[in-house]
């Protein structure tokens, strides 16, 4: 049976992704920032047919990513998610491009979206990379976004955000290539614009159809073809 790890499960993508490998029969390492809140995840993990593991994971904390590695040292993880993000503080859904405009920027916020949009998913691959290469699969993903993509930004503004994805997809195809040469293939994901807390209401997908398309695409990651901008529909994202 294969392991897969998911940072940020207790809400949003996470938790749906989270659900959707406990249901394919996966087992599950549920990192959580605080567990103890996470009723909707504890209500998978109590699930009949359920294998998952519910950890305690600050990712701005790097001590608390070395103490889950070392807990789980020998536990083989064929893909490692980082599903874990923010776009700082305030919400994009509500205000817009309002939101991370010219002239407004808070730069501990900055300082803040990098530190777990693009130290995180780095420091969570250094961490882990022995347990990935012990697996059958050797998979790490990240979810990046769109508004990652200088080739697609038209409308500006969401420096921040912009900002920290262009840098965690720069991360991801600098991991394909070398931890290719281990076996491991890695690769940027974009789930698409999804009705969550982040997302907002007016959002074009819900969070299962977004979580069964990365499935998809995670299943079909390759050597081969590691290292690229993928969407969740498996269509591909230019830089």
């Amino acid at each position: 049976m294969p392991t897969v790890l998911v940072t940020g499960a207790s809400r949003g993508l996470g938790l749906e992704l989270v659900r959707q490998y406990a249901e394919a029969g996966w087992n599950v390492v549920a990192a959580a920032r605080d567990p103890d809140t996470a009723g909707a995840l504890h209500d998978i993990a109590a699930g009949p047919r359920a294998t998952v593991a519910i950890h305690r994971l600050d990712l701005f904390d790097h001590a608390s990513i070395d103490r889950l590695a070392s807990e789980l040292r020998g536990c083989a993880i064929d893909v490692l998610i980082n599903s874990a993000g923010t776009m700082g503080k305030g919400k994009f859904a509500e205000l817009g491009l309002d939101f991370g405009k010219f002239g407004s920027s808070d730069f501990e916020d900055w300082q803040a979206v990098y530190r777990l949009n693009v130290i995180g998913p780095m420091k969570m691959a250094e961490a882990f990379v022995e347990h990935v290469v012990q697996s059958q699969q050797k998979k790490i993903v990240t979810l990046t976004s769109i508004l990652g993509s200088i080739e697609l930004n038209k409308i500006g503004g969401l420096y921040a955000y912009r900002a920290s994805k262009a840098a965690v997809n720069a991360i991801m195809r600098s991991m394909a290539i070398d931890l290719g040469k281990r076996g491991i293939a890695a690769t940027a994901l974009h789930p698409g614009w999804v009705r969550t807390d982040m997302g907002g209401p007016r959002a074009d997908i819900d969070a299962p159809e977004s979580a069964a398309g990365m499935r998809k695409v995670i299943a079909g990651l390759t050597l081969e073809n590691a290292g690229r901008y993928w969407m969740y529909d498996g269509s591909q994202l230019p830089w």
